[in-house]
């Protein structure tokens, strides 16, 4: 993501869901297209891991199935690029994929001219409560970051060489104001961040916080870490009574005391709704006027919300 902050004014990203399994594209572009006239830097595509499911035989016995709910990250990623002539950047992840499967990746991507990614280690299988990386994987998003940079030499993982990629990759990486859920404290997980960007990592999109204190404070201690990439703030448009609850139980973030405050005079989705676009407003103004690079928004199920922001700016 090429990010000139402060020549250019603050951009603007967002990220799509790839359809569940056997459902149609066109809810896609509905959101893009609602969206589109905002002219956004980049549409992020994400990926999902593979599921464990059990399908019932004629028998009565089960067979258990392992089966992505959500395929077509790449497919999505070229579909966008050719219909509206955006830079989509789909994210490529650990959790769930081989090495092999993660080559196979880059290789489709690169035929189709789509050269720039988020790299992430991902969310551990659903119901289990460790992350386990496939047995032919990588255990972290630095290992990641390491076979892309061995793509963009022509260095597979068997060990051959071939030729490399005319435009080689760039990727970013994530980046935790609060701290990653699974990291010790603060200090261990910015330091494996610089160490991702020590690897090639050109920009880092951070988790969602509704705090723009916390932004600011992680990128003043990179800054005197000595890391001057693009720090893209990411903000997620509270649309839902469960958010109260779901957000800080499953991203491990903090709401401040005004916005509790606020949410606890809510009393039905749409107030919610309301709370969440003017509170995303109020970030995003402080934040432009900061002079962020660029601001990314998780818009599932939000982007009648995240149109409301654009307008509001």
């Amino acid at each position: 993501m090429t990010t000139n902050q402060g020549t250019e004014g603050t951009a603007f990203s967002f990220e799509v869901l790839p359809p569940m399994r056997g459902k149609s594209i066109e809810s896609v572009y509905r959101t893009i297209d609602r969206l589109m006239p905002f002219n956004p830097r980049c549409i992020n595509i994400t990926t999902h891991r593979s599921e464990t499911i059990y399908h019932e035989l004629s028998n009565g016995t089960f067979e258990k199935l392992s089966m992505r709910t959500r395929p077509g990250t790449v497919a999505i990623a070229a579909a966008i690029k050719g219909r509206y002539g955006v830079t989509t950047i789909p994210h490529v992840i650990c959790s769930g994929f081989s090495a092999a499967e993660i080559e196979e990746e880059l290789f489709d991507l690169s035929f189709l001219g789509i050269h720039e990614l988020l790299v992430l280690r991902g969310d551990r299988a659903r119901g289990e409560n460790r992350y386990t990386p496939h047995p032919n994987g990588h255990e972290h998003a630095i290992d990641l970051c390491r076979q892309v940079n061995r793509f963009n030499e022509g260095r597979l993982i068997d060990g051959t060489v071939c030729d490399a990629p005319t435009t080689p990759f760039t990727y970013g990486v994530a980046g935790y104001p609060e701290k990653h859920e699974e990291a010790m404290n603060l200090d261990t997980d910015m330091q494996h961040l610089v160490e991702k960007i020590g690897e090639g990592a050109q920009y880092v999109v951070t988790q969602m916080f509704f705090d723009n204190k916390k932004y600011f404070a992680f990128v003043d201690r990179l800054r005197q870490m000595g890391i001057q990439v693009p720090v893209i703030p990411g903000l997620k448009p509270l649309t839902t009574l469960g958010h109260k609850s779901l957000l800080p139980k499953t991203f491990h973030i903090d709401f401040p005391a005004e916005l509790v405050k606020e949410f606890e005079h809510c009393h039905n989705n749409d107030d919610v709704k309301a709370l969440g676009v003017e509170w995303a407003t109020q970030q995003a103004r402080e934040l432009r006027d900061a002079g962020v690079p660029c601001i990314h928004f998780y818009s599932m199920n939000a982007a009648q919300s995240v149109e409301r922001i654009m307008r509001g700016l």
